[in-house]
């Protein structure tokens, strides 16, 4: 985990201890009605995003559009539009939620996200997960049932190769390093920032020991106790990794309407989202990315207000 000495402010700007900041997932549009974005003017959603003062865009890893779950995300992939949102922005933090990485090989997914890195001077964060469309793996001839200890292996080899030169290293999925062969170019920072999304079929111990940042589903004020009370319980040297959660959001034009769940979607107005970000700031959150696919009003609406009135209000209190 990043110390306060060496944490880049890529990543102190979505996770510092004692703040909430607030991300968006891609794509950056409504639709609630398809599983396919139509990515109309999404390079003036992501500035306007930045302009708003939102802390990162975060761009999602679907291979495949599979029916039984309707949603295609922004259908690019992910380390290309990486790049090509590099280009458009210059300040806010691009990250992956997350990068599919027992499907990937590790190799490859340390170039891609050192390139990133160094395309976007050092505001990349690398979120890694397992996915959740178990029949993605017979695609890639990948053992779902593997999937977990995949990961943890896959992590190591990103970090020796990002983190070393001309390393030593044996692997019991992927490759063999002799030390004949360095990879480049090295993390701006010195590091570069992991996050886990979602479980990723982990026990919260390694979690806790393993990664900068963890961004789960789980929003409710009782489990994110229990979370972060495990994290550090469980943290070397007392530093846990930075907890956040990402949903589904609608946000009511009503700024009093309370705040409803449907199934996995938040609905809420301005004045309820503002106490309940603050409620889950002081309990420890430290950053929220929302996903804009339920919402019944535009991408541009839902940012324009979160700009003006939510995003100021976090930054006073």
């Amino acid at each position: 985990m990043f110390d306060t000495t060496t944490t880049p402010d890529s990543f102190a700007r979505v996770f510092t201890k004692g703040r909430l900041s607030i991300g968006l997932i891609t794509p950056l549009e409504a639709y609630p009605e398809s599983p396919f974005p139509t990515l109309k003017d999404h390079q003036q959603a992501a500035k306007q995003a930045e302009d708003a003062s939102f802390s990162s865009l975060w761009i999602r890893d679907v291979p495949f559009y599979d029916p039984n779950f309707g949603d295609a995300a922004q259908m690019l992939d992910p380390f290309v539009y990486a790049g090509y949102l590099a280009a458009v922005t210059e300040r806010i933090t691009l990250g992956t939620t997350g990068i599919v990485l027992p499907l990937r090989e590790p190799v490859a997914v340390a170039k891609q996200a050192l390139s990133v890195d160094q395309l976007t001077d050092g505001r990349f964060v690398l979120g890694l997960s397992t996915g959740d469309r178990p029949v993605e793996y017979p695609a890639f001839n990948i053992d779902f049932e593997d999937r977990a200890a995949r990961y943890r292996e896959a992590i190591e080899v990103i970090r020796t190769l990002s983190e070393n030169h001309f390393p030593k290293a044996e692997t019991m999925r992927f490759g063999t390093f002799s030390g004949t062969l360095d990879m480049h170019p090295k993390p701006i920072h010195g590091r570069l920032p992991i996050m886990a999304v979602g479980r990723s079929g982990q026990p919260i111990e390694w979690l806790a020991q393993n990664v900068d940042a963890w961004v789960w589903a789980v929003d409710e004020s009782a489990a994110i106790r229990e979370i972060l009370s495990a994290l550090q319980t469980s943290a070397l040297d007392g530093r846990p990794p930075a907890y956040g959660y990402s949903t589904f959001f609608d946000l009511d034009p009503n700024p009093d309407a309370p705040y409803q769940r449907f199934y996995n979607v938040v609905r809420i107005g301005r004045k309820a989202l503002i106490e309940r970000l603050l409620h889950h700031r002081d309990l420890g959150v430290q950053h929220v990315a929302l996903n804009l696919k339920p919402s019944r009003r535009s991408a541009q609406s839902v940012i324009a207000e979160m700009g003006t009135h939510v995003l100021p209000a976090l930054e006073a209190a």
